[in-house]
């Protein structure tokens, strides 16, 4: 979680500050003149990553699966129960209850929402086209592309808080109680993006049971990083499919994962899973768009993983590749930042992001600084509903894709941009 430094005037008098901002700006300026040229925008896999996959490049053999379905020919909606068994655990959806379609988690989100606007959904009245209105509750800071999609599609967003434990549970349970527009919930529920929150067992509990004025209320559970583990820890989550049955409400979660960070973005595979009714109506729904995924891909990486373990030793590797980029950016905050009152940041234990936190009304100007210093950062206010931070004081970091040399160049040019920019404006403060 975000490390507890806080946004103080560490400086006693407007001279110090003065020259706090005279260093400060002289470092910019020479940071300026080195001409970088540094992307931590996207949360991307390096190459290194992807050459990890390589193997389903030199795939070869006889399209055929366990079965003896020619892969070949259409159908096959479900995708190969062979994969599906692969991530059934970690995905914590029984295999028949799973899907294996599409190349990634976004476009399956896209279509459940699609799906739901144009047709009923298990438990609903009407089509949600044909509400006056529907809303969706985003704990913030949260994942921009959630936000990009609802916006797209019409729906409107309503900023939940995060807190340690994940969204926080109190406003959420009131909102879903009292609004019948709320329709659904956006969860990263592992290493949340962009702030490493692993939702804890009560929070999982009480999205679970609460009481909803929507009847087709649905949780878009994207767990995007089950496996994407920085430690040698395994981290574990509530099994959220489980607790909404328990407690009477099985049609709730729609759940979300991809290979798209483990073997190859775009030449992957995407999961869903859910109720038995809700993979009723989903396959039902696709039907009328798609003759079935492509399970010749789904075969390359049977072979390629072969099982859960295989699945969980390949990401062992990846792992090992990015840990240290991440370390580097812990170690250049700390020696840049730390104890300054300038900036506070996650630690998070996996997932692709680091969460940096500035004095309020200051982020989007260090991105502006970075920007003048060919650092390239994600726009401040994408951790919010339609690009709006209110705070203006998040950051996301996204190191996967660099080099090492590069990812500490990068954040040490950051950590010069939040000195100015904070300085100055420790400096107004003090001078209004």
């Amino acid at each position: 979680m975000i490390r507890g430094i806080p946004v103080t005037d560490a400086a006693s008098t407007v001279d110090e500050l003065t020259a706090q901002r005279e260093h400060a700006m002289t470092d910019h300026a020479a940071l300026v003149a080195l001409g970088l040229k540094l992307d931590l925008t996207r949360g991307k896999p390096s190459p290194r990553q992807l050459d990890l996959a390589e193997e389903l490049l030199d795939w070869h053999g006889a399209a055929v699966s366990e079965d003896g379905t020619d892969l070949r020919n259409y159908g096959g909606l479900q995708g190969l129960p062979e994969l599906r068994a692969i991530f059934s655990a970690d995905l914590q959806v029984p295999v028949e209850q799973l899907l294996a379609a599409g190349n990634s988690s976004l476009e399956l989100m896209h279509d459940a929402l699609v799906f739901a606007l144009l047709g009923v959904v298990p438990g609903g009245e009407r089509r949600w086209v044909d509400e006056p209105e529907i809303a969706f509750l985003c704990p913030v800071p949260g994942y921009d592309r959630h936000f990009a999609l609802s916006e797209r599609l019409g729906v409107k967003m309503i900023p939940v808080p995060m807190t340690a434990d994940g969204p926080d549970m109190d406003v959420v349970e009131r909102l879903v109680a009292e609004d019948p527009r709320v329709k659904g919930i956006w969860c990263v529920p592992k290493y949340s993006n962009p702030d490493g929150t692993v939702y804890a067992e009560q929070t999982v509990r009480r999205l679970a049971s609460m009481p909803t004025a929507a009847p087709d209320f649905r949780i878009f559970w994207d767990n995007a990083y089950a496996v994407h583990h920085l430690t040698d820890e395994s981290v574990q989550i509530a099994d959220l499919l489980a607790l909404c049955a328990g407690h009477g409400n099985p049609d709730r979660p729609f759940i979300f994962g991809s290979t798209s960070k483990i073997t190859f973005a775009g030449g992957g595979v995407a999961f869903f899973g859910s109720s038995p009714a809700n993979i009723v109506w989903w396959l039902a729904s696709t039907a009328k768009r798609s003759i079935g995924p492509d399970k010749i891909n789904q075969l390359r990486h049977v072979r390629f993983l072969r099982d859960a373990d295989g699945l969980h030793e390949h990401m062992r590797r990846h792992a090992a590749l990015i840990r240290p980029k991440f370390d580097a950016v812990e170690k250049v905050l700390s020696a840049e930042l730390g104890g300054t009152g300038l900036a506070s940041w996650t630690s998070p234990a996996g997932g692709y992001f680091i969460s940096l936190q500035v004095p309020e009304g200051c982020a989007r100007e260090v991105v502006a600084k970075a920007k003048q210093a060919g650092i390239a950062l994600t726009p401040a206010g994408a951790t919010h509903p339609y690009g709006n931070d209110p705070a203006d004081c998040l950051i996301r970091i996204a190191p996967t894709y660099p080099e090492l040399p590069e990812v500490e160049a990068a954040i040490a040019g950051l950590a010069v941009c939040v000195r100015l920019v904070g300085t100055e404006k420790l400096l107004r403060d003090h001078q209004g």
